[in-house]
């Protein structure tokens, strides 16, 4: 809009500004003529007050000043007033043309009033011969604020176009961008976990057209993921009771009484049978993530940790680990401290991911200390500690990393979980390298956050 304003404008504007100079050209070469041809018969000294009025009136219409001369060029009339009446302007170059019978109108400079002026000099004729002359004097600068004047009020109507053109299309644009922001704001929550929301449809065709498109790909996402969650949950029920059985088998076997080494085959065969177990638990909870009514509650990170420690004292003990935890507060103080908002079983579950991780590759002898404050809770071991690129590798599902494959057995599904949990109440679990070896895992939360569950509609 505004390259096609400038583009009508401007030379609408000169165009314009054209025509008022070639106006008040023509006004001045009319008004002169006019006063020529009215002179002629009152030349005369009875007559002087007449022409004196006439170039008055003259001078006020082209806004300048009408001078009437005799055949000799002394001024008779004078629109400006008295003060140059007898005065000779034969010298003046205009008035000689004019006297000597030429029409003429130039643009010179004014040694008497130091400017630019136009001047318009006609004869007065009676009988086909000059016995006078009119001249019609107006500054330059007047004529060219008179242009501005034009240029200036055709700008003015430019931006009150653009301004309305503008306004109009703002209002437009925001017609055509709010179906595009309610389909935006939609896919954040899609993208949150919330595989009901749906687009709703309106606005242009193409408009409707993605909305049910896009609803469609939601319906069966939906339908994807639900049936890879049921197909997960049910294959993990229908394993439980095969694995139970298996474990009782071998279990059995191993009282019947065998040799030294098939009793070390039915051991690792049982911790095999365990660890499988693990990880059809672990499946299951993978497969309820985001889709659990789980309630959230302020938790006391403090509390939090003080409880995990109860719970795993006694199996670090069995494994030669000392377990403590280091908490800036004094255990009467936890209480009144500030809280995160979660599900406080989320918040247990990830913790004891990270402990169960710390206990199992920490050295016998060796300590595993638990440390909270207000919004983390640090989990530090002295075992080998990760690679310089299994920071992040380490939380994919069943990657154990290197000291994982060379070390004890896992499921590679722990760290996943915590993570997991983590994120669906704004937190998040991370992995760093411990001064003097080991790592620290870090269990954050959002201090006083009431954000809700994804699973949640908003």
């Amino acid at each position: 809009m505004l390259l096609t304003i400038i583009a009508l404008g401007v030379p609408l504007a000169l165009s314009l500004g054209a025509r008022v100079n070639s106006e008040v050209r023509s006004q001045a070469q009319g008004q002169a003529d006019l006063v020529a041809a009215t002179a002629a018969d009152l030349l005369s000294p009875a007559h002087r007050a007449e022409l004196q009025a006439l170039a008055r009136t003259a001078g006020s219409s082209v806004r300048g000043r009408v001078i009437v001369v005799d055949r000799g060029g002394v001024v008779l009339a004078d629109s400006a007033g008295s003060a140059q009446l007898g005065s000779s302007y034969a010298a003046r170059p205009e008035i000689a043309d004019a006297l000597a019978g030429h029409q003429v109108q130039v643009q010179r400079s004014s040694r008497t009033l130091g400017q630019q002026i136009l001047a318009t000099a006609v004869p007065v004729i009676r009988g086909r011969t000059p016995v006078g002359a009119v001249r019609v004097t107006q500054s330059v600068s007047a004529v060219h604020a008179a242009v501005s004047r034009t240029v200036l009020g055709l700008g003015l109507i430019g931006l009150v176009v653009l301004a309305l053109g503008l306004a109009a299309g703002a209002v437009i644009a925001a017609q055509i961008a709010r179906p595009i922001a309610r389909l935006k704001r939609v896919a954040e929550r899609v993208a949150g976990g919330d595989l009901s929301a749906r687009a709703p449809i309106e606005g242009s065709r193409e408009q409707r057209s993605l909305a049910e498109s896009f609803n469609e790909m939601t319906n069966r996402l939906a339908r994807l993921l639900g049936a890879q969650r049921a197909f997960v949950a049910d294959a993990s029920h229908q394993l439980r009771t095969p694995l139970t059985g298996l474990r009782l088998r071998l279990e059995e076997a191993r009282e019947t009484g065998v040799s030294g080494a098939a009793a070390r085959e039915l051991d690792a065969g049982l911790g095999e049978v365990d660890r499988l177990s693990q990880i059809v638990d672990e499946l299951l909870v993978l497969s309820r993530l985001g889709q659990r009514e789980q309630p959230a509650e302020a938790v006391s990170l403090h509390l939090l940790a003080a409880d995990a420690l109860k719970r795993w004292q006694a199996i670090a003990r069995d494994r030669g680990i000392t377990l403590e935890h280091i908490s800036a507060v004094g255990q009467q103080h936890m209480a009144s401290l500030p809280t995160v908002w979660c599900a406080r079983s989320d918040a247990d579950c990830a913790l004891d991911a990270l402990i169960d991780n710390a206990l199992r590759y920490s050295p016998a002898a060796g300590t595993v200390t638990i440390s909270s404050d207000n919004s983390r809770i640090e989990v530090r071991d002295r075992g080998p500690g990760l690679d310089a690129d299994e920071h992040d590798a380490v939380f994919e599902r069943f990657h154990r990393g290197n000291a994982g494959r060379n070390g004890p057995a896992g499921t590679g599904l722990g760290l996943n979980i915590a993570r997991e949990l983590a994120r669906e109440w704004g937190g998040d679990v991370t992995l760093g390298d411990r001064h003097g070896g080991g790592a620290i895992a870090v269990l954050s939360l959002p201090i006083g956050a009431t954000r809700r569950h994804p699973s949640e509609s908003p």
